[in-house]
């Protein structure tokens, strides 16, 4: 094969590399394409070439050895043809004059919809880095999601740029290495392609830490003669053993990648001399039954590690892999770790989701597990788009899907859940359907009611208790850890304030036209038309939901949308449309009506709302400090009187300060107090005054002024309480 030499600027990572040519492209094909097939990947080459003619990448070679090398890494999963065309086009779109139309006329729908689902979005401008990237990984995966090819030319195309990268500058090959690290890596993993997994991580490692990964491997390569002694040692033992007991076998060494044995040093805190399993053993059998043959026999030959046996035939990871791990104590009492798996697992293994091109047609029946779970993964991706707000929240729920550890957790009909570590009974609400999740109210671990803020273990029977009436909370976002969770929860709550703000909208608009003698339907449709022309609005629920959400003032839209009436100057009418009758405020308002914290407002108080952008009203009391004195109030736009209304229901929040004598028990006889008064405790602090006495705080949930005046009563006759008041 002819091999050119290219050298990189970086003089210390100097790397010798083959470039791949058309001719060996088309030699490798050819053992498992037709002819035909062969000559279409040709044709592609040529339009290829022709297409980045006079281009070069930054080491200085002709550009179209990158979509060659890309092909290449393709080919040796065996991907099928249209995969391969579209990975020697794939940059066609960004980097060259070419355009969808002409790929679609001259290779099929198929090939220009791979190539486009790769391609960035090179045409829009956008605010930053961050948002560009987020948006191109938001294109990608839901190309992905349609055709599961369009990741696999994606990986393959950022596998041969890491290990190319020592052409770029220092900091922009870190830049590369950590969205490697932080998108790719973890789909590689998700779709169980750990060949390319773990040369990535690899690269990664060289492309952040030249000097650590130079130390590390050259670490190995001294350890590998004794290592590697004890391994044969092994081997010899185990394969007379699986002679007599007339398994056939395959038995050969793995050596732990560097990326991976720098993370347990980190991890764990290690030296390199303590990290013991760099080199293991991998056993291949025929059936499942030999794989539990063969791990009786490791276990009579050497002595197990007590908790190190991992069963992933029995529950496979979420990417489809599936294995028997064991860490035995070897020759001189050093520990080993043995894999033990069938040749089809194996393969599955090393190519994952690829190895469904390898045996099968993508349109044939019968998925293969690893294949069927990641179009599970796929199906998912969709539904978290759809419910995201901007590609930045679509980017973060793939993120906290991607980076997990895993808990089994059964269902009450004894079927077997994965979740990621600490999932909570919510997660698996939303795990087993949406409605459900929306509904949940309540959840049995194993029986037994528990919070729904219960981190879940392996093990564990869930059962979610559910109500028609219930409604997502959005408390839930705090301790939710699922993409599925938190994207159905965001979009649920989102809607709601929608609706919330425009009834909300509405109501404050009627309030402002009704000492005009109008109401909203009678204002003019040429009148309507022009302020939602004015203010950027299609329709008129848009702006009724930004009136509700704080971000206008309702009394100038309604002098907007009835000029006739009001003049420019501050007319008798402006001046009654601010002081007309209250507000009235129920406590059941929702979203867009909400109490400042720092005054905690309850029903019998006086009260005064402000309108704050992107939160609708919130309601203070008179005399808080936080808000602008009375005179310039009633000038201002931003100011709405409010009351509370006769059937004002609900339980607020308020603070009370009590100071005590330091004597023991106390807390606990002023808590029973707050109990037996049917008030609920959300927070309790106390802070020394003189070693003799005590502040003690409670932040309570009350009905109205009438309730905490009870409880205000009931404290003062402890004996030790000196003096209590409400902050």
């Amino acid at each position: 094969m002819p091999v050119n030499k290219t050298t990189r600027k970086n003089k210390e990572e100097t790397v010798n590399e083959e470039r791949f040519l058309i001719s060996d492209l088309c030699d490798l094909i050819s053992q498992y394409m037709d002819q035909e097939q062969v000559k279409e990947v040709y044709r592609a080459y040529l339009f290829g070439a022709q297409a980045h003619e006079g281009q070069l990448r930054i080491s200085g070679e002709p550009y179209i050895y990158h979509p060659i090398a890309v092909a290449r890494i393709l080919a040796q999963m065996h991907m099928d043809v249209k995969s391969i065309i579209a990975s020697i086009l794939h940059d066609v779109l960004e980097d060259t004059p070419a355009t969808r139309k002409l790929i679609e006329a001259e290779f099929g729908k198929d090939v220009a919809h791979l190539v486009d689902g790769v391609s960035k979005l090179t045409h829009i401008k956008f605010k930053n880095k961050i948002e560009q990237q987020a948006e191109n990984i938001q294109k990608v995966l839901l190309a992905m999601a349609k055709d599961i090819r369009v990741i696999m030319i994606k990986l393959a195309d950022r596998l041969h740029n890491m290990r190319t990268l020592g052409a770029l500058r220092p900091d922009k090959r870190r830049r590369i290495a950590q969205e490697t690290l932080e998108i790719y890596i973890p789909i590689a993993n998700r779709l169980g392609i750990y060949t390319i997994r773990h040369e990535l991580e690899d690269l990664v490692l060289r492309a952040k830490y030249p000097m650590r990964y130079r130390v590390l491997q050259q670490a190995v390569e001294k350890s590998g003669g004794h290592r590697k002694e004890l391994i044969d040692k092994i081997n010899q033992a185990l394969s007379s053993r699986l002679v007599e007991m007339s398994i056939d076998s395959q038995i050969t060494s793995r050596k732990k990648h560097l990326f991976s044995v720098y993370n347990k040093m980190k991890d764990k805190n290690l030296p390199f001399s303590k990290v013991l399993d760099v080199y293991a053993l991998r056993v291949l059998v025929d059936s499942v039954d030999d794989c539990y043959r063969v791990l009786g026999i490791v276990h009579n030959l050497f002595k197990p590690i007590p908790g190190r046996f991992k069963d992933y035939i029995a529950i496979p990871k979420s990417n489809g892999y599936q294995s028997l791990h064991t860490a035995l104590y070897g020759p001189h009492g050093i520990p080993m770790e043995v894999q033990v798996r069938t040749v089809e697992m194996d393969k599955f293994a090393e190519s994952g989701i690829a190895a469904h091109w390898l045996y099968k047609s993508p349109d044939e029946k019968g998925e293969i597990t690893a294949h069927a779970r990641a179009r599970d993964w796929l199906t998912g991706i969709l539904e978290m788009q759809q419910s995201a707000g901007d590609s930045l929240e679509f980017l973060e729920n793939v993120k906290v899907d991607l980076f997990h550890d895993e808990v089994y957790v059964y269902t009450p009909e004894g079927d077997i859940m994965k979740l990621p570590r600490n999932a909570t009974p919510v997660d698996f609400a939303y795990a087993v359907h949406t409605d459900i999740g929306n509904h949940c109210v309540a959840a049995k671990l194993d029986h037994s009611f528990a919070p729904l803020n219960t981190p879940l273990y392996s093990g564990q029977t869930v059962e979610i208790v559910t109500s028609p009436s219930s409604r997502p909370n959005a408390a839930w976002l705090n301790y939710v850890v699922t993409a599925k969770a938190r994207s159905n929860i965001r979009n649920y709550l989102k809607n709601m304030q929608s609706d919330e703000a425009m009834s909300q909208g509405r109501r404050l608009l009627e309030r402002c036209l009704k000492p005009l003698g109008m109401r909203l339907d009678d204002v003019k449709k040429k009148h309507l038309n022009k302020v939602l022309k004015d203010y950027g609005f299609s329709e008129l629920g848009e702006l009724l939901e930004d009136v509700g959400l704080g971000n206008r003032p309702p009394s100038l839209v309604a002098k907007h949308l009835v000029p006739e009436r009001i003049s420019d100057g501050e007319s008798e009418e402006t001046r009654e449309m601010k002081s007309q009758s209250a507000l009235a405020i129920s406590g059941t308002e929702g979203m867009v009506v909400s109490y400042g914290r720092c005054c905690y407002p309850i029903p019998d108080d006086q009260i005064v709302a402000k309108l704050s952008k992107g939160r609708g009203i919130v309601v203070h009391r008179d005399n808080c400090k936080n808000l602008e004195a009375a005179s310039k109030r009633k000038r201002s736009d931003k100011y709405i009187d409010v009351q509370w209304a006769h059937d004002a229901s609900g339980d607020f929040t308020c603070e009370i300060k009590l100071e005590i004598e330091n004597k023991s028990g106390l807390l606990a006889r002023t808590a029973t107090v707050i109990s037996d008064c049917k008030a609920d405790i959300e927070n309790v602090y106390m802070e020394d005054r003189d070693g003799f006495s005590l502040n003690l705080f409670y932040l309570l949930k009350v009905s109205d002024r009438k309730h905490l005046a009870t409880i205000m009563r009931r404290l003062r006759r402890i004996p030790s309480v000196m003096r209590i008041m409400r902050l």
